[in-house]
């Protein structure tokens, strides 16, 4: 009787615990896949979409991490964990956890200063940490770029939040700075009048602010002319090879010289 028993007692408890398995596998299923298809939801709503994509995207990743923990602790309670022992070990394991992932909550909060100081958007051109590329993702703990060569960094918003940021596409207007070099034998006037011929003929080149070409720097070889130009900021690089390309052109044709560093030896 006492094996029937025991017999019986072990198939109930196989049952039941097969029952929770089961139902713990379709709920973590489930959830998962209702999880995304809220975050889908919120992405298509209007008011969402007004946002700005930093911060749409920023969301996105946010209840990701939340509804996924939801899901899990569920699951984890279904199968046996009680709720008192599952917060008490959850509060316990989190001092731990925070000093193991110290890294990745600066990151979560360098997220938040991003998103609260707005120093760059998804779709700004930025420099950081010597790389430089276009926003393409801001998350909870990552913020992506693509390189003008699409290459893709990701970036730690902790390591951004504590360095320098260039944001080059802040302001919709840029200054293209160029060092034009000539020869001592080159009239000055004559070689400022030509770049400023050579900018103001570029269609691309802003009237205002206007060009500014001024002699810099008496060099070893030469005289160096600085040459600025202000252009729309999508412009820039269009601009930047467009105007080296013509200073060569136009000194060929007029006679004016690049020289090469060189030394004179005078023999006695």
């Amino acid at each position: 009787m006492n094996m029937e028993k025991m017999w019986s007692n072990l198939v109930d408890y196989v049952t039941h615990a097969g029952v929770n398995i089961v139902l713990g596998v379709v709920i973590l299923i489930v959830g998962i896949k209702l999880s995304k298809f809220i975050i889908g939801k919120i992405g298509k709503g209007k008011g969402f979409a007004k946002l700005d994509k930093s911060i749409q995207s920023f969301i996105r990743s946010f209840l990701k991490v939340v509804l996924y923990a939801l899901v899990i602790s569920s699951v984890a309670i279904l199968w046996g964990v009680p709720t008192a022992s599952f917060i008490t070990v959850f509060t316990s394991a989190g001092v731990a956890i925070g000093l193991a992932l110290q890294g990745a909550l600066s990151n979560f909060a360098g997220g938040l200063l991003i998103l609260l100081f707005k120093p760059f958007k998804v779709g700004d051109f930025i420099e950081n940490d010597g790389v430089s590329g276009t926003v393409k993702d801001i998350t909870v703990i990552y913020t992506i770029l693509t390189t003008k060569d699409n290459k893709v960094i990701t970036i730690p918003n902790g390591t951004i939040t504590n360095s320098k940021i260039i944001n080059y596409s802040a302001n919709s207007t840029r200054r293209v700075d160029l060092t034009v070099s000539a020869s001592y034998n080159d009239n000055i006037e004559e070689v400022k009048k030509l770049l400023t011929t050579i900018a103001a003929e570029h269609p691309k080149v802003l009237a205002d602010p206007a060009p500014l070409v001024r002699l810099n720097k008496h060099n070893d070889s030469s005289l160096d002319y600085n040459f600025f130009v202000w252009v729309n900021a999508d412009d820039y690089w269009d601009v930047y090879f467009d105007l080296l390309e013509q200073v060569k052109t136009e000194f060929d044709k007029n006679g004016f010289s690049i020289p090469f560093k060189q030394i004179d030896i005078h023999q006695i």
